[in-house]
C-alpha cells in the first residue's frame, strides 16, 4: 500500500495484450517512476481489469529491487491515459471508468486517441491552423478520389484510426491514364485508375479512410524529410519539448523510422522561421484540442514543409511514440513528471 502523505500518486493507465500480459512502453514508466521518486511522488501502472470503486490492483516499479512490484493503490491523485489499444478506449467499461474519475474530481489526460478526420475538420475551421493543413476528403465513394486525383498527382491514402504510419498508401498519376500504387513495401504499376479500383476498392471502402494531397516536400541530400515535434502543457500555456527530423529512405512513403526512415539532428536545419512556426502552432493546437476533446498534457505534431517554403501540419498524436533522441526522451520525462505535479497541485 501507498502512503499518500508522500507525495503525488500518478496512475498510468494501460491494457492487457490479447495473452493476458501488461502492454505499454515499460521503459517509459520505469523512467517516470525514477523521476516521480527524486521528486517525492510515486507512480503505479494498472489496467481497466484491476480498477474497483476504491482501490485499484497494479504494478509499482521497484528501482532498489528492480523489479515491478503488484500491489493494492489507493485512488491515484491523477491518471495518465497510455491505453495503447483503440478497442479499449471503446469500450463502455473503459467509458465508465474515465465517468468515475470525473465523479471523483481526479484529472487525467489524454483523453483518447485522435481520429485523423476529426483533427482535419477541427484544423479546417480553426482561424490559424487552417491555413496550415493540406486538403483531405473522406474516401466513401470511387469518385472522390478520382476526382482528387486528377486535380492533384498524387495523393496519400490513410486510415482514420491509424498509427506509426500502418497501412498508409500513396497513388500518383505516371503519364496518363497509368497509375502508380506505393506502400511501405511494395510498387505497383496500374493502366488505369479502374485497374487499381479494382484491387484496392473493399479494403479502402471496408475501412475509414482519408484521401490528403501530397504536398511536394522540402529535400535534403534527395530525400524528402518531416519534422517531429512533441509539446507538453505548461501551467496554462504549452510549450515545445523538443524537435526531431524524419527523412525518407529505401521508400518514400512514409519518414517512419520503423518503416526505413532516417534519423537526423534538428540543429542540421534549424533555422528561425522554422522555431516560429514551431513556436506559434503549438499554443493554437494545445488549446484547440483540450476545448475539443478534453485535456492534452502532451501531444507530437508531425509537420513538413514544401519545396516553396510553405509549412504544412499533416498530424497531432495524443501520445507521442518514444523518441530516438536521447535528450529529447529525457526533457519528455522532466515536462511529464512537471505537469503531473502542476496538476496535482504539487508543483514546486
Amino acid at each position: 500500500m501507498i502512503d499518500k502523505q508522500a507525495g503525488p500518486v500518478i496512475g498510468i493507465m494501460t491494457a492487457l495484450k490479447s495473452d493476458g500480459t501488461v502492454a505499454g512502453n515499460g521503459e517509459l514508466f520505469i523512467k517516470l517512476q525514477k523521476k516521480l521518486i527524486s521528486l517525492n511522488g510515486i507512480s503505479f501502472i494498472f489496467t481497466l481489469e484491476g480498477t474497483g470503486a476504491e482501490y485499484i490492483e497494479g504494478f509499482s516499479y521497484s528501482p532498489d529491487e528492480n523489479r515491478w512490484i503488484k500491489g493494492s493503490f489507493p485512488n491515484p491523485d491523477l491518471v495518465y491515459n497510455r491505453i495503447p489499444f483503440r478497442k479499449t478506449e471503446q469500450t463502455e467499461d473503459c467509458k465508465r471508468f474515465f465517468q468515475h474519475l470525473k465523479d471523483k474530481g481526479i484529472p487525467y489526460f489524454n483523453p483518447g486517441f485522435i481520429d485523423k478526420y476529426e483533427l482535419y475538420q477541427l484544423m479546417e475551421n480553426h482561424p490559424v491552423l487552417k491555413d496550415y493543413v493540406p486538403k483531405t476528403i473522406l474516401l466513401q465513394e470511387k469518385k472522390d478520389l478520382e476526382l482528387l486525383l486528377k486535380a492533384n498527382s498524387s495523393v496519400y491514402l490513410k486510415p482514420a484510426a491509424s498509427s506509426k504510419g500502418k497501412g498508409i498508401f500513396r497513388v500518383r498519376h505516371l503519364s496518363s491514364p497509368y497509375i502508380q500504387f506505393e506502400s511501405r513495401k511494395r510498387s505497383i504499376s496500374y493502366p488505369s485508375f479502374e485497374d487499381f479500383w479494382q484491387d484496392w476498392s473493399e479494403l479502402l471502402l471496408s475501412k475509414t479512410y482519408l484521401a490528403q494531397i501530397d504536398i511536394n516536400s522540402a529535400e535534403y541530400e534527395g530525400f524528402r524529410y518531416d519534422f517531429r515535434i512533441i509539446a507538453h502543457a505548461e501551467k496554462e500555456e504549452y510549450a515545445i519539448t523538443g524537435v526531431g527530423i524524419r527523412q525518407s529512405q529505401e521508400q518514400g512513403v512514409t519518414t517512419h523510422i520503423p518503416s526505413g526512415g532516417r534519423l537526423l539532428p534538428y540543429s542540421l536545419l534549424q533555422t528561425n522561421e522554422h522555431d516560429r512556426f514551431f513556436q506559434m502552432i503549438i499554443p493554437h493546437i494545445g488549446k484547440a484540442l483540450s476545448e475539443q476533446f478534453g485535456f492534452f498534457g502532451e501531444f507530437s505534431i508531425d509537420a513538413g514543409m514544401s519545396k516553396n517554403g510553405k509549412y504544412y501540419i499533416y498530424e497531432v498524436n495524443s501520445k507521442p511514440m518514444r523518441f530516438d533522441e536521447a535528450e529529447i526522451e529525457e526533457k519528455k520525462i522532466e515536462q511529464l513528471c512537471r505537469v503531473f505535479l502542476h496538476l496535482t497541485s504539487s508543483c514546486p
